[in-house]
């Protein structure tokens, strides 16, 4: 088990953990327990190591080869200044058909891998990426299929904070990879989670 990446309590506050009332059998290896009300509530720590995974996958490719996606409404903001922080290409908001296929369409780009807030909501982009054969790190909650995800990291994809936090610690975890950031144990780094939340 890796060590938590920040304290217990952070995780549990943005509600990272907190899953759907469904699951699918793909996501039960990361599912901790079911609660009363019937919500599943995944694995802090399956979730913490997933992260550190993806952020030494993404860290491999130039941050221009890298696109990231959200077609959530709560996963824009938090898309973009991880584009802003890490250089990567991003589409908050609509995917337009073609992006990845048709090199007609003005905005065409051709990634070598890309970052889906929601698999399900994201279902256009995978479709397109599994066409031009490149993976897919997937935020997956309960209830998402893994099938069409290369690399998953275990999340609650839809709360404004734990979507906010998840984009925030990959940031971070890419920068200290890459040795652009250098941060001592008590060091807090300058940009904050809440930097990446969406605002209303």
């Amino acid at each position: 088990m890796s060590e938590l990446l920040i304290p217990l309590d952070k995780y549990l506050a943005a509600g990272l953990h907190i899953g759907t009332q469904q699951k699918t059998h793909d996501m039960e290896k990361y599912i901790y327990r079911v609660r009363q009300d019937g919500l599943y509530v995944l694995d802090i720590n399956k979730t913490n190591e997933r992260i550190l995974a993806a952020a030494k996958f993404l860290s491999k490719y130039d941050p221009e080869d890298i696109l990231v996606v959200s077609t959530r409404q709560y996963g824009q903001a938090p898309v973009k200044k991880f584009g802003e922080i890490i250089g990567t290409k991003t589409i908050p908001g609509r995917f337009i058909p073609g992006s990845l296929t048709n090199p007609k369409y003005a905005k065409f780009i051709e990634p070598k891998v890309i970052v889906v807030t929601d698999p399900r909501s994201d279902a256009q982009a995978i479709l397109e990426s599994k066409q031009i054969g490149v993976p897919i790190v997937g935020l997956c909650d309960t209830e998402n299929l893994l099938s069409t995800v290369d690399l998953t990291i275990p999340v609650n994809n839809k709360g404004r904070k734990a979507i906010a936090l998840v984009y925030w610690l990959l940031a971070r975890e890419i920068k200290k990879i890459r040795e652009e950031i250098v941060l001592t144990e008590d060091e807090e780094w300058e940009v904050k989670s809440e930097d990446f939340e969406h605002q209303f």
